[in-house]
């Protein structure tokens, strides 16, 4: 039996504009099961985004709880949320969000010591193997604005694995990858995953869903069905986007 690592219950986001109230989330029950390679899927402004901030915490919800290992996140107050997510949680982005100043190696190391997991040398040995296994070692000296965006991308996963995090969200990642470079960052975040990294991604991309295990589709904040697959296997990436597109067809998407 799976083990269940995140959980929400009864999430509700609402965005007020004026007179007018948007239910982003509409009391969504979730649980998130440990070592899966769990994908988000839905139209645009179906509540995508919305979900993977209310379960990460980036975001307060309206209502509803979120609890990460059995501890309830929202009874936390902010400097323990803060810290948490800090030393728990790891985030990639569609931008990567690197300090552009800082070399690739220097933004890994940097958030490393932020996350106080280990040593100075400890880190800095981590920040250097993480990048290796990324493939930019060659590029660890160099600015973000001087390497390709599928390098930069590639060392934003380096600096969210550096504090070794139990769940890795990822938020669109490939979203501004030409397809070479998307299938490069698939390829690492699957065989992180396969080594027992826990990963949450928000995509539209059906090149990226074939890399899960299980898929969740939202329509108007609540999440409408799901699909449980095996484990991945390149192999199998017709078949696997076969199926996919079929449930996703009579889903309507």
């Amino acid at each position: 039996m799976k083990k269940v690592l995140l959980q929400g219950r009864g999430l509700t986001k609402v965005f007020t504009q004026g007179q007018t109230n948007n239910k982003a989330l509409d009391e969504v029950d979730v649980d998130i099961f440990e070592k899966d390679f769990t994908i988000i899927m839905g139209s645009s402004g179906a509540g995508k985004s919305t979900l993977l901030y209310a379960l990460s915490q980036m975001d307060a919800v309206t209502e509803g709880t979120v609890s990460y290992r059995g501890q309830e996140l929202t009874r936390l107050k902010a400097k323990q949320l803060a810290k948490l997510r800090a030393e728990e949680f790891g985030f990639v982005f569609q931008q990567t969000h690197l300090v552009s100043n800082l070399t690739l190696y220097e933004n890994v190391a940097v958030a490393g010591f932020l996350g106080k997991k280990g040593s100075s040398s400890q880190i800095q040995r981590r920040a250097q193997t993480l990048l290796t296994q990324m493939g930019v070692e060659k590029a660890e000296n160099r600015l973000p604005s001087q390497v390709s965006g599928g390098e930069a991308q590639r060392a934003a996963i380096a600096r969210a694995m550096i504090g070794e995090p139990g769940l890795l969200f990822a938020d669109e990642p490939t979203g501004a990858l030409n397809r070479s470079h998307t299938g490069e960052v698939l390829d690492l975040l699957t065989a992180l995953n396969q080594s027992g990294q826990s990963v949450l991604m928000v995509t539209h991309d059906l090149r990226a869903a074939v890399r899960g295990n299980r898929i969740l589709y939202l329509e108007d904040g609540k999440i409408l069905d799901e699909l449980e697959l095996p484990a991945y296997q390149a192999a199998q990436d017709r078949q696997r986007e076969g199926r996919i597109s079929g449930w996703l067809s009579k889903l309507q998407w």
